[in-house]
């Protein structure tokens, strides 16, 4: 393997436990070539271990492991196993779940979810899209799957110069995946639905919310493919099902006749829109959920992104009534758990409601958080009561 020399700074980063040395923190790359395994040693020579090495991103190495080892089909096939055993210690009551975490997963850069038998991965580096073909061999070996999906079509791609593609590369993968959820019978897009098909990191959270469901009238804002909705419908009167995208509603009311669910209304609408013309009209909900997409998707846009998230809150906290119970989340990383507690209690103030919090949440346990890695916690969850 080539040897990648780093700095004093990008030692010390990953001593410290986090796995990303940039771009700017590489002293010597003496020929390494894009996407490849190579060694990584510290200014005086002395080996930090293995990395993939990329040309283009900023994050320019991204540890493999932390001893000087060759990286192919066994090593792969090592961490893959480790990674579904712990699944299976993680996951219940559903045959969908994420298998690989990134970063989580001593993997960093790659994803592969479970849909029921079929597989969805995608490769976001040089080096995991250049591993792609002994990383499909060995999901095949695992889980003799009926399909697996190449989701590669994420804006992060381009940071690598790698194209943007979704494609079936093995196997035979259907228009939509049937899986069981919470008890619930769904159904996923693979190749055209939001991330890999369903949002799998709420799984949890769905069942966390329908325990204080109280009867009455629930609104599921930013709703997607339904997966509050659909757990809250049994608790509640009525569910109103907001959301800006006809496709992920139509899903939605598929999952709902599915399961002989028939008290959600679905709506297309600009949830933002939404929410202050209910608050006009001084409508009223038992419970408001507020899963809103990534308002940051970096970190100029933190100061919008609170504004957006301040917003919403408010108009949702203007529609629940004393005992209503608020579920805000946020799975922008850039908007930290305290900063979101921030702007909540802020909209609180605002809109003349005093909150208790119940839960604060993260993600599924099937997308697991490195103490020392903080990017790998995304996902924040607070479900809070109007005393």
């Amino acid at each position: 393997m080539n040897e990648v020399r780093v700095n004093r700074k990008g030692a010390d980063r990953i001593a410290s436990g986090h796995p990303w040395v940039f771009s700017s923190d590489l002293t010597d790359r003496d020929g390494a070539q894009p996407g490849e395994a190579v060694k990584v040693a510290d200014p005086r020579g002395r080996p930090l271990g293995t990395a993939h090495y990329s040309s283009t991103s900023q994050i320019a190495v991204r540890m493999l492991s932390t001893q000087v080892e060759a990286i192919g089909r066994d090593f792969y096939l090592r961490r893959l196993r480790a990674a579904e055993q712990h699944r299976c210690a993680v996951v219940r009551h559903s045959d969908a779940y994420r298998v690989v975490h990134g970063e989580a997963d001593l993997l960093p850069a790659l994803v592969v979810d479970r849909y029921a038998d079929c597989l969805v991965i995608q490769t976001l580096s040089q080096g995991m899209d250049a591993a792609k073909a002994e990383i499909v061999s060995c999901l095949e070996e695992i889980f003799q799957p009926r399909g697996i999906v190449a989701r590669n079509d994420v804006a992060v791609r381009a940071k690598e110069q790698l194209p943007l593609e979704s494609a079936v590369v093995c196997g035979e993968v259907p228009e939509f995946a049937a899986i069981h959820m919470n008890g619930l019978a769904l159904r996923a897009d693979l190749q055209r639905g939001q991330k890999t098909g369903i949002y799998l990191d709420q799984r949890e959270n769905y069942v966390a919310a329908a325990r204080y469901a109280r009867g009455g009238r629930a609104l599921d804002a930013f709703a997607s493919t339904g997966g509050f909705a659909l757990h809250l419908a049994a608790k509640c009167e009525k569910v109103e099902a907001i959301d800006s995208s006809g496709p992920a509603l139509a899903t939605a009311r598929a999952n709902a006749e599915a399961n002989g669910i028939a008290n959600i209304e679905f709506r297309e609408a600009d949830v933002f829109d939404f929410l202050a013309s209910s608050a006009a009209a001084r409508r009223q909900f038992s419970l408001v959920v507020l899963d809103p997409p990534a308002f940051a998707k970096s970190r100029r846009d933190v100061e919008a992104a609170i504004s957006g998230y301040k917003e919403i809150n408010l108009r949702a906290l203007q529609l629940l009534p004393p005992d209503g119970i608020l579920v805000t989340c946020s799975c922008s990383h850039h908007v930290s758990e305290a900063a979101l507690l921030e702007l909540v209690a802020q909209a609180s103030l605002d809109a003349g409601r005093t909150l208790r919090i119940l839960e604060r949440r993260t993600q599924a346990q099937d997308h697991p958080i490195l103490l020392t890695v903080p990017e790998t916690l995304y996902l924040k969850c607070v479900i809070l009561e109007v005393v």
